[in-house]
């Protein structure tokens, strides 16, 4: 009774067009307040304790690497040299355009920031090169989401926060994923430029390659210093984060130039006030969490979903359902913090490997970030190519069925997430 109560809240003071932080605050407050005698100090203390976690401290860091990364000409130098290895197959800039949100997600850790700093640069030359702008903004809108999956991933971060799973065993786990998802992207790509005979640009010549790449090093080695330093344990995932952020400033502002001092003022506001509103719903998702957990709702909702004999299989398909669902209404991290702690103990008590679930989520949250109504990639992939919503839902929707098709795989087939895991931490 106490579950529903508190869900209509919720869903009721969203259906306002209040924002999901404050629907959770008032909907804890109002709940606390009325129908508990929970003191109102705990309720304070909670809301700094929420968030001391070391962790969380890695969020901010990663928002401001990606910040300097997506001002610092750092997206043009991969798509060249993505181009010059494989802009002469089928396709040739629709595939370069993936393979360059691959690499950027590697260092950026955010789907958005990987569609406006891939995207804003790739999808004119297309279009000038004679490929339907439709075919871009549909390769970019998707393969921009592989900034969650692809590590570092601040979705990541929030999963790991709320459920205590290892930051770094969840970096681990979603490389192979990623990889094969860029993949799988990069191949429906081809199979549709195939298909209509788009566009190919001329085989570009080892030295031309060497070139590109030697252009693009600077961004490249990111990946390195983030992932080679979290792996080798010369630092944790946070101050990995801290590593990035240097490093992508002095990539951005004295080797490559393209950042002048004068607006590092402006991109360290950006990116401050990106993290303000995180770390806001993130504190009001803590106290959400500390009332489900305070009217035992997880561990009641574990017992009832396996009294009703649902195995990891049934379970599995419930909990996509449920979050493709989710993902029409909600933006990705409150979809983490609020679902992740509830849904987290039944995966436990089914014997659900905690790093395969969280990527089972974040593949989820991937595709819920390209389809209407509130998929964050259409809509700053609307606002680069000057698309509606509605048509940019039209020229998604073949990269989204394999995203889907791919949800599905991975969903099934644990030692996709688990291989790379288990072989690096024995």
């Amino acid at each position: 009774m106490n579950a529903t109560i508190i869900f209509v809240l919720l869903i009721v003071l969203m259906l306002t067009g209040m924002p999901i932080s404050i629907s959770l605050g008032l909907t804890v407050l109002t709940f606390l307040f009325t129908l508990t005698d929970v003191p109102v100090q705990s309720v304070a203390l909670k809301l700094f304790t929420g968030i001391e976690k070391f962790e969380i401290m890695a969020i901010p860091f990663f928002i401001l690497a990606g910040n300097f990364l997506t001002h610092g000409g750092v997206a043009r130098r991969m798509i060249r040299f993505a181009s010059s290895m494989i802009g002469h197959w089928h396709g040739g800039l629709g595939l370069a355009g993936v393979a360059a949100c691959a690499l950027f997600a590697a260092v950026s850790g955010s789907s958005p920031a990987t569609v406006v700093a891939i995207g804003s640069v790739i999808l004119p030359a297309m279009v000038k090169q004679g490929f339907p702008k439709r075919f871009g903004a549909g390769i970019i809108t998707t393969s921009g989401s592989l900034g969650i999956l692809i590590p570092p991933s601040i979705a990541m971060v929030m999963y790991s926060v709320s459920t205590s799973t290892s930051v770094g065993a969840m970096f681990i786990a979603g490389v192979v994923p990623g990889l094969m998802l860029a993949t799988a992207l990069g191949a429906t790509t081809w199979f549709i430029a195939r298909k209509n005979n788009y566009p190919r640009l001329p085989k570009a010549s080892w030295g031309e390659r060497w070139a590109a790449f030697r252009e693009s090093v600077w961004g490249l080695l990111l990946i390195v210093v983030v992932m080679g330093g979290i792996y080798s344990g010369v630092f944790t995932p946070t101050e990995a984060a801290a590593m990035a952020a240097v490093y992508a400033f002095i990539v951005a502002v004295f080797i490559y130039k393209d950042l002048p001092l004068k607006r590092v003022a402006k991109v360290l506001l950006d990116s401050a006030s990106m993290s303000a509103m995180l770390l806001y719903i993130i504190t009001n998702a803590v106290l959400f969490s500390f009332l489900m957990t305070s009217e035992n709702i997880p561990q009641a909702m574990a017992d009832w979903l396996i009294g009703q004999g649902f195995g990891p299989v049934a379970f599995l398909l419930v909990v996509n359902i449920l979050l493709l669902l989710a993902g029409n209404v909600m933006e990705p991290s409150s979809i983490i913090l609020i679902l992740a702690p509830i849904l987290f103990p039944v995966a436990i008590k089914l014997g659900i490997d905690p790093v395969h679930f969280g990527i089972l989520i974040i593949v989820n949250m991937e595709v819920g970030m390209c389809h209407p109504p509130v998929g964050l990639n259409l809509y700053v992939a609307s606002g680069i190519t000057k698309m509606g919503i509605s048509e940019l839902t039209v020229a998604v929707w073949p990269w989204l069925l394999t995203m889907l098709i791919f949800l599905g795989v991975v969903t099934y087939v644990p030692a996709i997430s688990l291989w790379l895991p288990h072989l690096l931490m024995k």
